[in-house]
Formats: C-alpha cells, structure tokens, sequence
C-alpha cells in the first residue's frame, strides 16, 4: 500500500510499527529455533536457513523503523494532525519492545555481540515509548471535554 497508493496524512496510523513488530516475533523465534536445534542432529541441516532467514528478518525490520519514524514525523507535520493521545499509539510501544528483545536474542543465537549494543540502546526507547503513550493516556483521560469512547479511537473507519 505504501508504494503503490498515494497516502495521506491521516491514513498513515501507529497500527504501521505492528509490521516492524510481526518481522520482530519472527525473528525471535527463529532465533529461539537456532539456540534450541543446534543440539539436535535431525535438525541441524535447517540450521543455515534459519540463521539466513532470522538474520533477514531482523535487518528488514531495522530497516522499517527509519522508514516508518519519517512516516511519523511527515504525518505530524500535516496541520490537520495533532499529538493527542490515540489509543493506537500502544500499536507502537510492543514493536519497539519486540524489536529490542529479538536483537538481544539473535545476538545470542549468532554470536553476534555488536547486536547487543543496538539492544541495549533500543530498550531505552522502547522505555521512553512506553512512557510517553502512558503519560499520554494519564493526561487524556483527565482533559475535559475530550471523548474516551473506543469509537473515536479510529478516525475515519466505522
């Protein structure tokens, strides 16, 4: 969708980090799978293709993240969009925690220390993400005259 249709501002939502957050799970249990079928000699011919596709997940979903914080910030510049708290903006804090355990993991499973470091500065984001939503959603639920219904927490669809 994003390369084939134009896309404004207002159909660009959080719920887009849900696709950095599915290439995270993936590669989480790939890593998972190289660490526990290393062992196992029926297992260990699948060993280089699961490396290869896990090493390809991760990379895939490190290369959304820039893509989709340019996403982010060409939405906000937009004068219809405001930095209300959404309910949609949780759809970005499992993401970044996703993103920031299946590096960690696949460091271990590959033997790969420098990913560690990516790990180690990611949970500091994930936390901050994870922050700001929340202080987001104590403020939101305290403003007056803002709707807390659940049908309001998608702008456009019914």
């Amino acid at each position: 969708r994003l390369i084939f249709f134009p896309l404004k501002p207002d159909q660009f939502t959080p719920t887009y980090w849900i696709d950095m957050g599915a290439v995270a799970i993936t590669t989480l249990a790939g890593a998972t799978l190289i660490q526990h079928l290393s062992d196992n000699a029926i297992f260990s011919g699948f060993l280089p293709f699961l490396k290869g596709v896990s090493l390809l997940g991760w990379a895939v979903g490190t290369w959304w993240i820039p893509l989709i914080v340019l996403l982010e910030v060409w939405r906000f510049r937009a004068p219809s969009i405001s930095l209300n708290y959404n309910p949609q903006r949780w759809s970005m804090v499992f993401p970044l925690g996703m993103y920031t355990v299946c590096t960690w993991r696949l460091s271990e499973a590959l033997q790969m220390p420098a990913l560690q470091l990516i790990a180690r500065g990611f949970i500091y984001l994930a936390l901050v993400g994870w922050g700001l939503t929340f202080l987001g959603m104590c403020l939101g639920m305290f403003r007056p005259g803002v709707a807390h219904d659940a049908s309001q927490a998608t702008p456009g669809r019914s």
